[in-house]
């Protein structure tokens, strides 16, 4: 039964409240969806896709000419995360959406905008591990969702900041990932700036968080150094988001390796390697020292010519397999050298008695060279072709952490008849010496 109306013809209660619902889109927004696609305003913000790679994004007004460069041009180069914007306070920096972030600091957009007015050409380098790149592998017109959501962060910062800027994100551990230069190459290229003198690199600079600063009362320790190292790389001065945007001081700094003091101190204080010859007709040698010491090129150089015949794990895969093959070689009379790290006495006990089987003497050649040496040397070989005979992939962090933690040194007592120190010398043409005294790891593992 229906609820009697009251005497007067009012209702006896007041109607329930509409709930009111907040929206996100603007009047403008919804305007334009309406407009035929002839009449909306052109995006601001254009994507494209290096090498399935490296995602380059070009902020600037379509309707407006693009801006000539007068040359040499002044570049201000940044990272982005904890260097222009920053979590929001409780929130994750691995979180990618238009809300989750802020300006590094209020000053942010004014001072960028002041370099722009000022002539500087803007620009972000960022490294970007976790975006996926895989479903535009299969088609341009779908991004992944990481991509979606950095695409739209960017749209959300750059909009606010409206002026022109260059977005060049490395998502893979190749060139392009800092400290290496590719995302620098791509754009000199981008902005025709190949030519000598087409950049002002006095005047140019980059800031980024990653410093490889201590911790302190106000700031947790940097995560790696790959930024102060780009801007040693390219060649142009380096400063925190502290010291350019609130007028810090600059913080003392001492790099866990450099390249160009390690050549250096090998050209003055040599350390003289005693050399490798053959002692008998017929015998095993083992290789023992981390990935990235320089075995291979060893073996190339000083053994090969000498006649041992070469096994290796990576080629080989396992050291039952390395096993086997060096008994077959050394059962044909060859003598073999085994290119495996052989890094505790249980991975080398298993060649000694190899050699008991075989009645052939086995000699050790330690290899020693530091982790931070070798994860330098393995990134140098990795990234460059021409100092890669064997196509080797770039190690993992935890392969030089691995052989770091359970390394021990060989000894005499293990069965070998003697054991012979190398020590890493760097050999190549100056090139070469110039590709490998720049910075090539983002981050040390040990």
């Amino acid at each position: 039964m229906k609820r009697a109306a009251s005497p007067n013809g009012r209702p006896l209660s007041p109607p329930p409240m509409k709930r009111k619902i907040e929206s996100t889109t603007t009047s403008k927004a919804v305007a334009s969806f309406f407009k035929p696609p002839s009449q909306k305003e052109p995006e601001r913000l254009m994507w494209r896709i290096v090498h399935q790679s490296l995602v380059v994004g070009l902020y600037r007004d379509p309707s407006q000419p693009r801006r000539e460069l007068t040359q040499p041009v002044r570049i201000a180069a940044f990272d982005l995360d904890d260097a222009l914007i920053k979590p929001k306070l409780g929130g994750s920096r691995f979180v990618r959406n238009a809300s989750s972030h802020a300006w590094w600091d209020a000053v942010v957009p004014g001072r960028l905008k002041e370099l722009h007015n000022g002539g500087y050409l803007i620009v972000i380098f960022t490294n970007q591990g976790s975006i996926s790149l895989k479903d535009n592998a299969k088609t341009l017109q779908k991004d992944s969702l990481s991509l979606k959501n950095f695409k739209d962060q960017l749209t959300y910062f750059m909009r606010q900041l409206d002026i022109p800027v260059s977005v060049y994100a490395a998502t893979g551990n190749d060139h392009y990932r800092k400290p290496r230069i590719g995302m620098w190459e791509e754009l000199k290229d981008e902005f025709d700036l190949e030519g000598d003198g087409a950049i002002d690199m006095d005047n140019s600079f980059y800031i980024g968080d990653a410093a490889g600063r201590e911790k302190t009362d106000k700031r947790q320790k940097d995560h790696a150094t790959s930024d102060r190292d780009l801007a040693a790389n390219i060649g142009i001065k380096f400063q925190t988001p502290e010291e350019l945007f609130l007028g810090l001081e600059t913080e003392p700094y001492a790099h866990p390796f450099e390249p160009k003091q390690f050549l250096e101190s090998a050209l003055s204080s040599p350390r003289g390697n005693i050399p490798f010859t053959k002692q008998n007709k017929q015998e095993l040698v083992i290789f023992c020292g981390s990935p990235g010491a320089g075995k291979s090129s060893f073996y190339w150089k000083v053994l090969k010519g000498q006649g041992y015949e070469r096994v290796n794990q990576d080629i080989l895969k396992t050291r039952d397999k390395c096993i086997k093959a060096a008994r077959q070689l050394l059962e044909g009379g060859s003598s073999v050298v085994v290119d495996n790290t052989n890094r505790d006495k249980e991975a080398r006990a298993h060649w000694v008695q190899l050699a008991r089987d075989l009645s052939i003497p086995i000699r050790c050649i330690l290899f020693t060279a530091s982790a931070r040496l070798c994860e330098h040397n393995d990134a140098v070989r990795a990234h460059n072709s021409s100092m890669n005979p064997e196509s080797r992939m770039i190690l993992p962090p935890i392969a030089f952490r691995s052989f770091a933690q359970a390394y021990v040194q060989p000894s005499l007592e293990e069965g070998f008849e003697d054991i012979t120190t190398v020590h890493f010398d760097f050999e190549g043409t100056d090139a070469e010496r110039k590709i490998w005294s720049k910075y090539w790891v983002s981050k040390f593992s040990t």
